[in-house]
């Protein structure tokens, strides 16, 4: 297992020493290019994309392994067996299970009860946005692209709406944790696979896309264009490019507008 990935906060000893809080460990799926930087799941980069905001407020410190379910090392097979991560480790307890992770979060890790808000709207207006992707990437016909689309400027008109900085204010919470991932995802994986782009007059979504890509606890958590084309490549049994470990990674985060504050 890799651990390369590791939380500034969880290094720092100034102030509240990392021994007063919680050592929290998360173990996400690493690249299917290399093996070892992070891969492209969207529940291990939205539960990283959590605990970081926790690390960044010092309520816990949090270390960040990624492995290899290529080719898992023996400790990690012996300890978890074939389960797949994201897995969380608390004090030596592990929770294996995505709802079981976010539920620990909220009600067991200091200060994850204020991440996790309730909002019925948001959480409606952001549900089955993953699974319009995956069937554009599928059928590659304009019908899925304009469903994706509509989603999309859906939630343009929320956020145009409302006016903040992220989906339910101007303070992240769990729903921002759980969109960014899945809008990068449409960037680069609708780009490379059916040329869709996200439409400029979109201008809310753009505006609030340029705030996640500010945020450390989205770009340390963000896997590499290629990870996520790659993520795609094997779902549809497409063979990877010859040497593409060898590449440096890309990662897509320019804004094609004028963002005025």
């Amino acid at each position: 297992m890799s651990s390369e990935v590791e939380s500034q906060q969880s290094q720092e000893t100034n102030g509240s020493s990392k021994f007063d809080v919680p050592e929290i460990e998360l173990i996400i799926k690493a690249s299917t290019i290399d093996g070892r930087r992070k891969g492209a799941c969207l529940f291990c980069q939205e539960y990283f994309m959590d605990l970081y905001l926790l690390a960044e407020l010092k309520t816990i410190s949090l270390k960040v392994t990624t492995v290899d379910m290529q080719k898992p090392p023996p400790d990690f097979r012996t300890n978890f067996e074939a389960t797949h991560p994201p897995i969380l480790i608390d004090n030596g307890l592990a929770i294996l299970e995505n709802e079981k992770i976010e539920r620990h979060i909220m009600k067991n890790i200091p200060g994850g009860y204020n991440l996790f808000v309730q909002d019925k709207e948001v959480a409606t207006l952001i549900e089955n946005l993953y699974v319009k992707l995956k069937l554009m990437l599928v059928k590659k016909d304009e019908a899925k692209n304009n469903a994706l689309l509509s989603h999309l400027r859906k939630i343009n008109d929320h956020l145009s709406a409302r006016n903040t900085r992220f989906l339910t204010g101007d303070t992240m919470c769990c729903f921002d944790c759980e969109l960014m991932p899945r809008l990068q995802h449409i960037r680069v994986a609708g780009k490379y696979f059916v040329d869709f782009e996200i439409p400029t007059h979109l201008t809310a979504l753009w505006r609030y896309m340029y705030h996640m890509y500010q945020l450390d606890a989205f770009t340390q958590s963000c896997p590499a264009d290629q990870d996520i084309i790659n993520h795609y490549k094997l779902q549809q049994s497409l063979k990877m490019k010859k040497h593409e470990e060898l590449e440096t990674p890309t990662f897509t985060t320019y804004i094609p507008i004028d963002i005025s504050e």
